[in-house]
């Protein structure tokens, strides 16, 4: 995101799941979750990446930092960065955990998308140690039209992996990746998977108008399922952000929305939004744990004048294979 580097409070966690339930008091932005055994691991936007640790995905510990000192290439995307990491992607991929992160300048496409290894994700094990593997993809302003932010892994029906990533300028994009899942594949092979109509009369460094962000690409019932943020996160009572979905049978699309809009064309069918508690709810990933689906995002509360809450919600399937949240 192009201004996720506001200081956070220390927010309380809501969890939905059917009823509401409340948790330990957590930062929590832009979740994203992985099971190791028994127990859910919650990355999100932090000093470090902040990390959370749960066994019933209600009550959530904390865990350590995944950098204690910011990595040593961040200064040569972001001046001065101060190790406030954005928009954690965590995914196992053969018995290797891959942490994809995104160091950022505010407003600003002076963009880098990084990854760190890990053989295990519980602190207490003697072989637990994230090891910084560096630079994925990087963005500079007036040289690219995309922003290097908010990654997420996907892998095809023919196990090739893809990372689409993005916000704001020309859209959300979609590059194919080595099998070491380190490095952008040769040739290089991009799409755009997302897009809003952006006024061109601003200058390239500008974000611009088109807002959106945030690809997270779950697989389910034989079609690949893009959720995206739009909108405006981080903005207290003045946050509009909100999930929209689109589909394609091909991971590189296109995509379209319920109405058979594309994707590219501005479409997206709505899946949750802000309401009377909140003023708006976005940044979104989704899994499959245990046999039921979950989509995990943060919604800016009212009541505490817009502080950001975690919200779990089950996800279930409409007649027409779209998602319905419980």
């Amino acid at each position: 995101m192009v201004y996720k580097n506001i200081k956070h409070a220390i927010f309380a966690l809501i969890l939905l799941i059917g009823s509401v339930s409340f948790a330990q008091e957590i930062v929590v932005h832009d979740p994203v979750v992985i099971k190791q055994k028994d127990t859910y691991y919650l990355y999100c936007t932090g000093n470090g990446i902040s990390v959370f640790s749960s066994k019933d995905l209600k009550n959530w510990n904390p865990e350590p930092q995944v950098f204690k000192d910011k990595p040593v290439w961040a200064d040569g995307v972001a001046a001065d960065f101060k190790n406030h990491i954005w928009a954690p992607d965590i995914s196992l991929h053969n018995n290797v955990y891959y942490l994809y992160y995104s160091v950022s300048a505010f407003a600003k496409n002076t963009s880098a998308i990084g990854v760190a290894t890990n053989t295990t994700l519980d602190p207490k094990d003697k072989k637990y140690k994230w090891v910084d593997q560096g630079i994925v993809i990087q963005s500079q302003p007036n040289r690219d039209m995309w922003n290097a932010i908010d990654p997420n892994l996907i892998f095809d029906e023919n196990n090739t992996p893809w990372l689409s990533f993005g916000s704001f300028w020309e859209g959300l994009k979609l590059v194919k990746l080595n099998p070491d899942l380190k490095s952008i594949a040769q040739p290089q092979e991009w799409h755009t998977i997302s897009k809003r109509k952006r006024t061109f009369e601003l200058p390239d460094s500008d974000p611009g108008d088109g807002a959106l962000e945030a690809p997270f690409i779950f697989k389910k019932n034989g079609y690949y399922y893009q959720f995206l943020s739009w909108d405006l996160c981080c903005r207290g009572e003045k946050s509009t952000y909100k999930v929209v979905v689109g589909r394609s049978k091909n991971v590189i699309g296109p995509y379209v929305d319920k109405d058979g809009k594309s994707l590219n064309e501005g479409g997206g069918s709505l899946v949750v939004q802000g309401d009377e508690n909140y003023f708006g709810a976005g940044h979104n990933s989704a899994y499959t744990f245990d046999g039921k689906d979950y989509i995990f995002y943060h919604a800016y509360e009212k009541k505490t004048n817009g502080t950001p809450r975690l919200v779990v919600k089950e996800m279930l399937w409409d007649n027409d294979l779209w998602p319905v949240l419980k």
